[in-house]
């Protein structure tokens, strides 16, 4: 897909993250339950997908014909960055067809000592037509990312970087102040469990919505539904 499709495509659109890591319930060594997870989302209206591996791209590609937001999450010593840190992740995703590369947009230096913004730059020489995502934290750290070159800014890594921890749930103005911000498309990702928060996102400039957790895990979702009945429960 060119820019202007995948745009046109995720405009005020649902995008379902379907990731499943090693030692969770859903993840398989052979894969082929993730791309179950993005047909079922696909059926449902998603306009978009997030996914995270080579190998879960290129199963979720052949099953359903929607724009994904690729990623590879891999630890480094030295560094606490861990999504599609270096250009090796990059140049994978960019051969397996991934219609929007996200990276990790947030302080803190790559193994090879560039910051987040030196990386996206990079990017945008080496692959000019590549549409980038930055995974974010801050209203500066959009702002830097944009202006580097990233077509879109999303506000995954609130709460999960040390400037942001504690921060755990779903905060409509922050949304407001990345879209009044930064000339990026800001996607509103991360603490957005229920349909009344992403429309509210929508509502505060966004581009389009992220939901993961709320939507393909299992075991997140029920946990939910009993901390909410035992609170209830107590509470009598």
């Amino acid at each position: 897909m060119n820019k202007n499709t995948i745009f046109d495509q995720l405009e005020h659109g649902l995008i379902v993250s379907c990731q499943a890591l090693e030692g969770e319930v859903l993840y398989s060594s052979e894969g082929n339950i993730m791309p179950k997870m993005a047909q079922a989302a696909c059926i449902g209206g998603a306009a978009g997908i997030r996914a995270n591996t080579v190998r879960d791209i290129i199963q979720i590609k052949q099953a359903v014909e929607l724009p994904i937001i690729g990623i590879i999450k891999k630890s480094y010593p030295g560094t606490t960055l861990y999504i599609t840190v270096t250009m090796r992740e990059v140049d994978e995703l960019v051969k397996c067809g991934t219609d929007i590369i996200a990276v990790q947009g947030t302080e803190g230096l790559r193994p090879d000592g560039k910051g987040a913004a030196a990386f996206i730059a990079e990017i945008r020489k080496k692959y000019p037509d590549q549409a980038i995502m930055a995974d974010i934290a801050t209203v500066d750290e959009a702002i830097s990312c944009s202006e580097a070159g990233a077509d879109f800014v999303g506000s995954t890594m609130r709460g999960y970087t040390e400037k942001t921890r504690g921060i755990s749930g779903f905060d409509s103005n922050f949304i407001r102040e990345l879209s009044n911000g930064c000339s990026a498309k800001v996607i509103a990702e991360g603490h957005i469990h229920y349909p009344e928060e992403a429309v509210a996102a929508l509502k505060a400039g966004a581009y389009a919505i992220v939901v993961g957790g709320a939507i393909t895990r299992p075991a997140e979702i029920t946990e939910r539904f009993v901390s909410s009945i035992n609170d209830c429960t107590e509470e009598k």
